[in-house]
């Protein structure tokens, strides 16, 4: 089974990053958290300390079903190796989703140009050549997810258990069926 990787940096926004981890479990997904520190534990945006499965050198992405970067900071857009794997992954046409202040990164690497995406208000400069829709909650193009905030994280994370698991699982995870 293919793995979903979201990554974790210090100051990652919990809501964004654990919210997601939660529902995509819920949808039976394999995912594993990874963190692109020095350390397994990882201090998130509100100073909750979350251990991650996974450091970032750990990681086989060839095993990756889709890679999700959440907000919170705009370290994410500091990790050049992390960068590389996203961009070297979009390219062959998988699925990147990030939220909030994330899809920065996806604008630097030139993964938005020409696509539709949205992001925290007042991060739109950074989505170069995007397509602005930053009056939706989620918006997907092709193979590439972004999210508005962290307020509307359960409505990105069911959108992305819908991509990679169906509008069945979906409703299922969304009326509480599945709790794990």
């Amino acid at each position: 089974m293919k793995t979903v990787f979201v990554f974790l940096t210090t100051g990652f926004e919990e809501i964004e990053a654990l919210g997601t981890i939660d529902v995509l479990r819920r949808a039976e997904l394999e995912v594993k958290s990874v963190s692109l520190t020095d350390s397994k534990q990882v201090i998130a945006s509100h100073l909750v300390p979350v251990t991650a499965d996974l450091m970032f050198d750990q990681v086989d992405f060839n095993q990756a079903q889709m890679l999700v970067i959440p907000g919170g900071t705009t370290k994410f857009n500091d990790h050049e190796n992390m960068k590389k794997e996203v961009l070297a992954f979009a390219n062959k046409g998988e699925k990147v989703a990030a939220i909030c202040a994330s899809p920065m990164v996806l604008g630097g690497l030139g993964l938005l140009k020409g696509k539709r995406a949205t992001c925290y208000p007042g991060f739109e400069k950074y989505l170069e050549g995007a397509i602005l829709e930053t009056d939706k909650a989620v918006v997907i193009d092709g193979n590439i997810t972004t999210g508005r905030g962290p307020g509307l994280t359960i409505d990105f994370a069911l959108s992305l258990v819908e991509q990679l698991a169906g509008k069945e699982k979906r409703d299922a995870v969304a009326a509480g069926l599945l709790v794990k």
